[in-house]
């Protein structure tokens, strides 16, 4: 499939719904495991965030905070941040780098990330629900830079196989996450693998056409099909978004504050696992790093 083609002979698979989603200061919620999710699983959360250097403090106010259930993927549009943990190094991750964070059985984190020296950073983190046989296994992080990551023409592979380029990232299969950039004018068609019937994007920046218009900062979820997504980027601006496909995951989503299972008895063992990770990290001390950053507690 040529991602290149000219697109407007092609039909456009339909929108089926848009959102701005909530925002709340430097972070806009535009997909909760209680609505969309339910509608895009595996894809549960998504947040956008664009921080300027003023409000970078806020990411030091995070809290740490828990995850059974689930894995979350981190990638930066724009700007850079650092990272730095005693087993898996210390970098920066830039346009197309990656935070994975498979937290499987329970973690806590919320500083393990710390802005760079770019005066602006914008970028996605999504949560992904875990099938089965990987929602209460041994949590996995790692962090991929930018250099370390494939792409396929304007595509960057954030998960899964797109046109033979393979994602580094270990993610469960049936799931493909792009990060994409459209010169301004710019045609681009992705063909979804097979059975990947879920299929939504989100634009950070720019404009885009697909069977009506995208804005920066909207979400559009696309009609359940197997059929092309055929995007035109708006002249004037480059476009950057993601862009998500996969197959449905199969089981109900079991909500707790932090955590989503396909059952009630795995979301129970998680919670448990989460509090007895509590006990240990209040007793571990302090964990900060040089650069400031506080290494996910698994």
């Amino acid at each position: 499939m040529n991602a290149h083609v000219q697109g407007d002979s092609l039909p456009r698979r339909g929108i089926a719904h848009r959102t701005r989603g909530h925002g709340h200061g430097p972070i806009t919620r535009l997909m909760s495991p209680s609505d969309l999710g339910q509608r895009l699983k595996p894809f549960v959360f998504l947040d956008t965030f664009s921080i300027g250097r003023e409000a970078m403090s806020a990411l030091a106010d995070m809290p740490l905070h828990p995850h059974s259930g689930i894995a979350t993927v981190t990638v930066f549009t724009e700007g850079e941040a650092r990272y730095s943990d005693p087993e898996l190094g210390t970098g920066t991750l830039t346009y197309g780098g990656v935070e994975w964070m498979r937290a499987g059985s329970g973690v806590w984190h919320g500083k393990e990330i710390s802005p760079g020296d770019a005066a602006w950073m914008q970028g996605f983190q999504l949560w992904l629900a875990l099938p089965a046989e990987l929602e209460n296994a041994a949590p996995v992080s790692c962090y991929i830079e930018a250099a370390g990551m494939r792409h396929s023409g304007p595509a960057h592979v954030i998960i899964g196989s797109y046109e033979g380029v393979q994602s580094p990232v270990p993610a469960p299969a049936g799931i493909n996450y792009l990060l994409v950039t459209l010169k301004a004018g710019q045609h681009w068609t992705y063909q979804p693998p097979t059975g990947h019937t879920v299929g939504w994007l989100a634009l950070a920046k720019g404009g885009l056409q697909a069977d009506g218009p995208i804005r920066s900062g909207e979400m559009v979820v696309f009609e359940s099909s197997e059929a092309p997504i055929v995007l035109h980027a708006a002249e004037g601006q480059d476009a950057v978004f993601v862009l998500g496909s996969a197959v449905p995951h199969p089981h109900d989503l079991h909500l707790g504050y932090y955590s989503v299972h396909t059952s009630s008895a795995a979301l129970e063992k998680g919670e448990r696992r989460i509090a007895e990770l509590e006990r240990t990290l209040r007793a571990s001390g302090d964990r900060r790093t040089a650069v400031g950053t506080i290494p996910v507690f698994r």
